[in-house]
This record gives C-alpha cells, structure tokens and sequence, in this order.
C-alpha cells in the first residue's frame, strides 16, 4: 500500500487548491523584492510530502548536533585562545580576511560558550544516497515558521494519514526555542523577559518575526523600542515605562546592532547594546560575531574541527570544497571550471554562483578572473548528484529537486526539528529551490516504524539525477 494510496490525481489537485487558498486566508507570506518594491506573496506549498525515514533521520539528527558542538567551539575560540590556530589545525589568516569576524567580541564567552544558538544548515542528499551538509547558516538563519506552517496546513490536507502513520511532531519548535531563550537570561533572573528584535515590517523574514514572538509570547520590538540605560541594562518603552529587556533574539545583522560599536548611521539598533551583552546584563541570540563560522572558506574545515575539538569522526560529510586561497587548488579549479560549481565565500540567496557546465564561455573567463584577483573568496564544489522527490505540477506528479534546511537549537543541550524546511524547485529541471525566484517548499514527514520511507510514496521514490548543485540560500 502506497502513502496516497486512494487518491486520485484530481483528489491531489483538489487539496492542493484548498491549501493554497488557506495560506492566502491565513496571510502566509514571505516578500520579494522587485523593482524597488516590497511584494508580499502567498507561501508556495506543494501538498505531496517529503518522506524520510526515522531511522535514517536519527543519524542526522547526531550529527547535527555534533556538528553545531564543534562550531560552536570554533568561534569561542576563535575569540579568546584561538588554540585550532597555534595547533596548526586552522590558518589564522582566514579569521583576518573574514568579512563577518569581529574583532569588538574578543575576550567574551558567552553563557554555555555558544555563540550559535540558533543554526540551519543546508543539507542535500547526493547519489549515493547519503545527505551533505551544503552549507552552514549561522548568522539570522530563517524559515523555520514555515515548517511550522507546512505542518498545520498539511495535516489539515490529510488528516487520515496522519492518523494512519506515525509522524514525528514539528510544532514543538517554539517551546524549545523560547526555553533555549530563557536560559541565556542573567544569572538570578527566574522569569526573563525576551525580545525578538526586527528591522520592521518590510524586511523580507518579518512574517517569521512575528510569528515566532507570538507564538513565544515574547515581545516583537524595533530597535526605537529598546534603550540602554546608564547602568547598562536594556529597557523596552512601554506605555507603564521602561521595562526591562533579559534576552534578545535578534534578527538584525551584526553591522546593524549597536551604531557605537558598528555603523554609527543604523537605525535598527540600539546604543550601547554591545556594552550591556558584553556586561552580562542581556542574552542576545545568535551572538554577534557568530557569523565568522558562516563562511563558505571555514566550511571546508568543519569536519577538521570536529575532530579538533570533540576527537570524533564526522557522522554527515561535507561536500568535496575546493580552497583558492591555496595555488595547488586553485589551479585546479581553474582548470576544471567547466565541471564545478563556483561559489563567493559570504554571499547568500544564490548570489554569485557559477554553474560550470551552464555557463557560456565569457561567464567562465570573467568567473576565472575572479578568482585570480581574490583568491579567498571563493571555493569550488564538484557537481554533485542532486536528489528529486514527487511534486504535484501541471503536468501532474513528477520528479523536482531539492535541498533541506533542519534548524539546530544549541545551548546547554542541543534539539534538532524532526526534519526542517524542504525547498523544492518547481520549475522542471531547474535547480533553483528559492521561493523568490520560483522555488516552493514542502512539509517534511519523518516516519517511524518503517525501514524505508520511499515505498510510502505515490509515483516515483525520491531518486538522484546527475545534475549541477541547486542555487539556492537563505
């Protein structure tokens, strides 16, 4: 018996219809901007699920969690002993050509010496079958509402299934994240007081902005909300006064945070939070500086500082990265660029990429040039066997490919999403999973009691085709 066993390709499309229209009544959005302008747009949900069994999920779960451990140690020590240096496991050089080290957080550990509380790194699944870690988003990873979202409206699609099989829960998430919060809160507070702080209503994740303040009965501020007083603590302007602020989750980019230290013309910051972080006064989430780890360069030493710092082999592989800044590497990047996936170090959103074999020969010479004028920003991938699932489209059910964004929670323990966000190309035979340029997304099912979700599936299993790596981002 197959998961959608029963139901019809006009059935199919019949549910896809009335989730589309309860995204759109429910306001689901996320913004595109276009031409100078701030479009809001309905969530775009594909109804057939992404199977995955819960077996194979345990694995990555671990290694997930292992892996946001060594991270997390990295940047602590990056800032203070910087020990991976003097060992000679990492080169210090890259810490000074790292647009996103900063050098205003040296000396300070953080409670638990996290740094990345909150993380999503990208996974694909290769030919082998096995997932990648494609990259590390460390900085303001979003999207995590909408895995909360897709869960809501998928059981709503198929409530019977959900009965039928046993799914791993998701909406879990902001419990674990508010309680995540509430621990980096100074020491004698019981009952802290957390903030998300946003750039405001047109910034492109505000959706998730406030949807994660309401559902954690937090505050939803902007940086003209909060203030820092004279004995450095943070306030929030209410209507009774100043109240005080225990824990920030911010979702602004460190430049942005505190124009003391940063750039002195943001508007979106607060004066003088650095100094109350650096006081020990509030919790702030992700920390500033975290950012130096969310480097397409640092990813190539990952597996490197798992064994460093937790003497422990990898339990999921990095994708195969090729570093300019080395000559031995870099000619041969140069050489073989035709069959590589080019990326700049610090670019998101798909910005900058270069898909060897679809580029035209200018687009090689000019992306060649690149690289001899600054080797450090940029690696090289080879291209990787990207996985496809079944997705309902005009044509009916068929094969899209795809990435996966699990979102990691660290601080005195760690907790992984039971599956995470699945960006799917929807186009056929694009690699491009963004939502702003075509892509949609589905609910990820991580079953238990199965071996192998793929027989679960109507149509084709999830199967690999040999195609270039997807284009996607944040």
């Amino acid at each position: 018996m197959t998961l959608l066993d029963g139901l019809g390709i006009d059935e199919l499309r019949e549910r896809q219809a009335a989730s589309d229209l309860e995204i759109l009544t429910m306001g689901i959005t996320f913004t595109v901007y276009s031409d100078g302008e701030n479009i809001d747009r309905a969530w775009p949900f594909d109804v057939v699920p992404r199977l995955i069994a819960g077996s194979e999920w345990e694995q990555v779960e671990r290694g997930l969690a292992q892996r946001l451990r060594a991270l997390n140690m990295f940047i602590d020590d990056v800032y203070n002993d910087r020990r991976i240096v003097a060992d000679g496991i990492f080169p210090g050089e890259l810490l000074d050509d790292s647009v996103n080290y900063r050098p205003e957080c040296q000396g300070v550990s953080p409670k638990f010496g996290v740094w990345a509380h909150i993380s999503g790194s990208d996974l694909v699944r290769g030919g082998d079958g096995h997932f990648y870690v494609l990259e590390d988003n460390l900085r303001v990873p979003s999207g995590v509402s909408y895995v909360i979202e897709n869960r809501g409206v998928a059981k709503r699609t198929f409530p019977e299934l959900f009965q039928q099989r046993r799914i791993r829960p998701v909406d879990g998430y902001t419990d674990e994240l508010n309680k995540l919060l509430a621990s980096l809160a100074p020491d004698g507070v019981s009952d802290p007081m957390i903030a998300v702080l946003t750039p405001g209503i047109f910034n492109s994740a505000y959706f998730e902005h406030s949807f994660l303040a309401q559902r954690m009965g937090a505050s939803l501020v902007e940086g003209a909300d909060l203030t820092v007083g004279d004995d450095d603590c943070v306030y929030m302007n209410t209507i009774q006064g100043l109240e005080r602020v225990d824990v920030i989750y911010r979702r602004i980019d460190d430049l942005f945070l505190d124009p003391e230290v940063f750039y002195e013309d943001s508007m979106l910051g607060v004066p003088g939070l650095m100094r109350a972080w650096k006081a020990g006064n509030v919790g702030i989430a992700n920390a500033p500086g975290a950012g130096v780890a969310d480097d397409k360069c640092v990813y190539a030493w990952v597996p490197d500082m798992i064994r460093y710092y937790l003497d422990e082999d990898p339990l999921i592989k990095n994708v195969p990265t090729y570093r300019c800044m080395y000559e031995s590497e870099r000619e041969h990047v140069l050489a073989n660029l035709h069959e590589l996936v080019l990326k700049p170090a610090n670019e998101s959103g798909g910005y900058g990429i270069l898909i060897g074999d679809r580029a035209t020969p200018e687009e090689l010479e000019a992306a060649a040039e690149a690289v001899r004028q600054d080797p450090r920003n940029w690696v090289a991938q080879p291209i990787l066997e990207l996985s496809t699932a079944p997705t309902l489209v005009d044509e009916g059910i068929e094969p899209r490919h795809l990435d996966l964004r699990p979102f990691v929670l660290t601080g005195a323990g760690s907790y992984v999403t039971a599956g995470g966000l699945t960006r799917v190309a929807l186009t056929k035979g694009s690699l491009i999973v963004n939502s702003s340029q075509g892509g949609g997304s589905k609910d990820t099912w991580i079953i238990d009691g199965i071996a192998d979700a793929a027989p679960l599936a109507r149509s084709r299993p999830e199967q690999s085709q040999t195609q270039s790596q997807r284009e996607g981002g944040s």
